[in-house]
């Protein structure tokens, strides 16, 4: 590195020092704050990062490089795009606030090239692994991307290593030969709560290295290495490396000449060390004990230039919290702030006149010059680095069964019947599961279009003719990735492949499956990804207490309500096969759609008028199925059937103009429903049955469609509403899933019907599916006796109404 270039990243790390603490300075102490509550920021974890980060973005990366940022780091790397002319002053000024540049970086909420949102500690960092494996996954293909390969890097705070999710992929990275990927730690031994353990990082360097990792300990700046070569500073090196983390973090804050003073306790009087330390002014001392390998930029530059080679490598970066700072060092500065007087000093300190703070370019003597490098710098030279890629056809998908059949059994022969074709989309598509390809049908598709890896590896089986239903081939034109038994890296790599897209400018259709209950297992992870906009299909199947042998361990309950709550995530329960034909095919059109809007519902126009959905913007989609194999009906393929199926229900059975009641049902207890409704058409003859294939669809329009009437247009009418608006007023809906009963029991609150919510609120246990659903009460005969209860109580309250009017 030359003299020029290394004066270059200096005043470009005090500019992004400065700018990144000034601007949550004026969140905090300068800008109106109407809640009276503290902005935040974190000023010292921003100030420990701010030489590294200047070094990676300056100096090592390529624009095929992408970044997780350490999500403390934020106001640094919004600080850089401002610099680099990527972000507007206005959302600077508003950091934390409504518009302004987020707390955390995200890739939804901020305008500025962020890579991978960051938010949720730990997953930041483990998604760079699964976006290695996409890139070589994609680089594999003979349609893949044709540009460098990218490092896929993640910055680390120490703290965040005590996510178990950070272990686990690196698992599963060592099995997938993972390469191109750089987890840098910023070690300054500071947490939330307290002091890192003394250690503790021999440990977890342990942990790397047994993974396969190189590991590169970066712990002494320029100034400290120079020392160390003068006579005397071996015994100073030595005295660093035994001093505990509490002590030099609060030798830090208490300053030079605290330093002296306990050097010279401890080394005093020896010589050339007294001579070393006595050749410093205070101030030149606390710069050189402070000068630690991650807050040297020159360093950090030197370092990260020095990996030639694609291995995974851990950079650990020792460094000062609040490095630079009046707030460095302290044990309180994780969500401490400098205050005013404070901030007074330090301006003065770093050069910065009053009015100039907000320039970029304040203290810079030769701006020409540091314009003309900052216009050099690799990583910034192609602009925003987002790709994008063209829409996928997806070809008609139809499937019907004259023999019972189950809807998982369903999903696996529909993706068998695509993985017999050549079209596009079966080219695109992506399987994945966390052991439990065989058991979530998935065999056919995987035997038919192989696993992958990059290098071929043979099935033993099948070489020695050993008879087998899985015929597992591995190799680089391989269409699934088996994973091991961890649900949050199930849902990092769809995360990772439904980005891809973006990330690698070519598009692929992620689905994963696994045990429904265990969704809530991965629930981070997938909010995770669902926050980043990133686009798959996630299948929970089997479900619910149909899955009667297993017991309550394996028996989900709340997960339709995870399904209908989760922003980004359009959730379905179909029941009949010709159901889920009709919604994956939308599935895989939507997957691919566009976020063009603000999630407050938007009208379609090739649609009646009045109904309202979030169709313009895509998203991903979750398939809650089941094992159960139920009776099909008859061929289905009208268009009210099919659009009813995608809005989220349909009538099944149409109610008579004088019903009474109507029965609700969605997923896999349809049987029950119908056999219910057959058996009460006797007595209540106009009896409806509604067929409801998404909660969260027919929730989420009905709720937008508010929204827009409350703005003043009444003609905003939301699909439920149209089925609902014809029954009487005096019509009970009965609902009845094999899930929690909220996940219904709202539908009475669109017109204002009685209803009663019938499903499973507690843990289930072994037994036969008949037994359960007796348990439970979700059987036909619970739903015609809770149909008799009804009529027989409103009998005694009319009888009652009628007495009190005679006695009136």
């Amino acid at each position: 590195m030359t003299n020029e270039s290394a004066s270059h990243l200096k005043t470009i790390e005090q500019r992004l020092l400065w700018l990144s603490h000034w601007m949550i300075h004026n969140a905090n102490h300068l800008r109106p704050n109407e809640d009276g509550i503290k902005i935040g920021g974190h000023q010292a974890s921003s100030a420990s990062m701010v030489s590294i980060m200047t070094a990676l973005y300056f100096s090592a990366l390529r624009p095929e490089d992408r970044v997780a940022v350490k999500p403390h780091a934020s106001p640094v790397f919004h600080a850089m795009q401002y610099l680099m002319g990527n972000q507007a002053l206005e959302p600077m000024k508003n950091f934390r606030g409504y518009g302004g540049v987020q707390s955390y970086p995200s890739r939804t909420k901020d305008s500025d090239d962020v890579d991978f949102s960051t938010g949720s500690v730990g997953l930041g960092v483990a998604i760079t692994a699964f976006a290695s494996l996409v890139q070589d996954y994609l680089n594999a293909k003979d349609w893949g991307p044709d540009r460098p390969l990218g490092r896929m890097v993640a910055l680390v705070g120490d703290a965040e290593l005590d996510e178990g999710n950070v272990y686990e992929a690196l698992q599963e990275g060592w099995k997938n030969d993972l390469r191109n990927c750089w987890w840098v730690i910023d070690y300054n031994r500071q947490s939330l709560d307290g002091i890192v353990r003394e250690g503790l990082f021999e440990r977890v360097e342990n942990i790397f290295h047994a993974f396969g990792w190189d590991v590169v300990r970066v712990k002494y700046g320029a100034l400290q290495r120079a020392a160390f070569e003068e006579p005397g500073g071996a015994r100073l090196r030595d005295w660093i490396d035994a001093c505990s983390n509490q002590d030099y973090a609060a030798l830090t804050f208490m300053g030079g000449a605290i330093w002296r003073q306990r050097l010279m306790d401890d080394l005093g009087d020896q010589g050339d060390v007294t001579a070393l330390i006595d050749r410093r002014s205070d101030e030149e001392l606390a710069a050189l004990m402070e000068n630690l390998g991650g807050n040297c930029v020159t360093t950090m530059a030197e370092t990260f230039a020095a990996v030639d080679h694609d291995r995974p490598t851990c950079f650990v970066a020792y460094t000062i919290k609040g490095w630079g700072t009046p707030i460095a060092g302290h044990k309180d500065n994780h969500g401490g702030l400098m205050n005013k007087a404070q901030m007074e000093d330090w301006q003065a300190y770093m050069g910065v006149p009053k009015g100039k703070e907000w320039e970029p370019f304040a203290t810079v003597g030769d701006k020409p010059a540091l314009q003309a490098f900052l216009d050099s710098v690799p990583f910034f030279s192609k602009g925003t680095r987002r790709h994008t890629d063209t829409r996928i056809d997806v070809p008609a998908i139809a499937f019907a069964s004259d023999r019972d059949i189950s809807t998982q059994a369903a999903f696996g022969k529909i993706l068998d019947e695509l993985s017999k074709g050549d079209s596009l989309l079966a080219e695109r598509i992506v399987t994945t599961s966390p052991d439990v390809t065989g058991t979530t049908s998935l065999g056919s598709w995987v035997n038919r279009r192989k696993l992958f890896a990059r290098t071929a590896q043979a099935d033993a089986f099948i070489e020695h003719k050993i008879p087998s239903t899985a015929k597992w081939e591995f190799a680089p034109d391989g269409q699934h990735i088996e994973l091991g038994i961890a649900e949050m890296n199930l849902m990092l790599l769809l995360g990772s492949a439904g980005l891809s897209h973006s990330l690698f400018g070519k598009r692929l259709i992620p689905i994963g499956t696994v045990y429904d209950p265990f969704v809530a297992r991965g629930l981070d992870a997938l909010n995770y990804a669902c926050y980043q906009d990133a686009r798959f299909m996630i299948v929970g199947t089997p479900s619910g207490v149909t899955l009667a042998p297993e017991g309550g361990a394996h028996q989900s309950v709340g997960s339709p309500l995870i399904g209908m709550s989760q922003d980004g995530l359009a959730a379905f329960e179909p029941a009949f096969a010709d159901e889920l034909a009709v919604i994956m095919e939308w599935a895989f059109d939507y997957l691919q759609r566009d976020d063009s809007g603000d999630g407050t519902g938007h009208v379609d126009g090739g649609r009646d008028q009045r109904t309202w959905l979030r169709d313009t913007t895509g998203g991903s989609v979750y398939l809650r199925l089941s094992t159960k194999p139920i009776e099909q009906p008859v061929k289905r393929a009208d268009d009210a059937f099919r659009q009813g199926a995608v809005d989220g229900a349909y009538w099944l059975r149409q109610p008579g103009p004088n019903c009474e009641i109507v029965i609700a049902y969605q997923g896999v207890v349809a049987p029950e429903a119908i056999n219910a409704a057959g058996r009460l058409a006797q007595t209540h003859r106009d009896i409806g049955v509604l067929a409801v294939t998404s909660a969260d669809r027919l929730n989420a329009g009905w709720t937008a469609a508010q929204a827009i009437r409350a703005g003043g247009n009444p003609a905003a009418f939301s699909h439920v509403e149209t089925l609902l608006d014809a029954l009487p007023s005096y019509c009970t809906l009965v609902t009845v899933m094999d899930g929690h009963p909220a996940t219904l029991g709202w539908l009475g609150w669109v017109i204002g019907h009685r209803t009663v919510p019938l499903g499973v609120e507690h843990f289930g246990q072994t037994g036969s599916i008949g037994d359960l659903y007796r348990h439970f009460r979700i059987d036909a005969d619970a739903i015609v006796d809770t149909v008799k209860g009804l009529a027989k109580a409103d009998r005694a309250a009319w009888a009652a109404d009628g007495k009190a009017l005679k006695a009136g």
